[in-house]
């Protein structure tokens, strides 16, 4: 084999390694939308799976994902430091279809994060600037930022069940300001009130039906 043809084994080689690895680290933020994750994590989890891959090369391939609109990263922000944290981010599809595409029949095993996924797209048109909230040690899943100042939002497919309707009051029951907050849900119910934080239905959001 002369210099030219190794070369272009190699290189060729090469290509399809990255091109395994793009589609590994892809389909593994696809698999956990609206989980917390570090580049770290991602790192660890994928060579534990023995699917080697450095932090630095999860990086770059995320920027590119996130550079070519494939996915949304948000990042956290502390609701009573009032300061944009660095570290655990979270990585939403632009296509619900397309990760339906890339996990096949698992794809709409979590309904919940689903949904998720669906409202913060959602609200990213509408023009908002969308955070994941800290409260202490509590998530908020969105706080929405715009013209008028914030809106904070947890969303569940369903809070029928007395304790997740508690798990998701709590984090919005923490927050002493006076900005709206809600819970998005698929339950067909009547609207709700808990002190303030409004219950409302997550397809009349998304279809203007109701305003919030």
């Amino acid at each position: 084999m002369d210099c030219k043809a190794f070369l272009l084994m190699h290189f060729h080689k090469q290509l399809v390694t990255i091109s395994m690895m793009l589609e590994r680290v892809i389909r593994f933020l696809a698999d956990n939308i609206g989980n917390p994750l570090s580049t770290k994590k991602i790192s660890d989890t994928m060579t534990s799976n023995g699917r080697s891959i450095n932090v630095r090369t999860v990086e770059s391939y995320i920027s590119a994902f996130m550079d070519s609109y494939i996915v949304y990263q948000a990042k956290r922000y502390d609701v009573k430091g009032k300061q944009y944290l660095k570290t655990i981010e979270k990585y939403y599809m632009v296509d619900i279809g397309l990760r339906n595409a890339m996990l096949g029949s698992s794809a709409n095993a979590d309904v919940g994060h689903i949904l998720e996924n669906v409202i913060y797209l959602e609200l990213l048109r509408r023009g908002y600037e969308v955070y994941i909230g800290k409260v202490d040690s509590v998530e908020v899943d969105f706080v929405a930022k715009g013209t008028k100042g914030l809106k904070y939002i947890q969303v569940s497919a369903s809070v029928r069940d007395a304790n997740t309707l508690e798990r998701e009051l709590r984090p919005l029951q923490k927050i002493s300001d006076h900005y709206p907050k809600c819970i998005m849900t698929l339950d067909v119910d009547p609207e709700a009130d808990y002190e303030g934080i409004r219950k409302i239905n997550a397809l009349d959001f998304l279809m203007h039906r109701v305003e919030f």
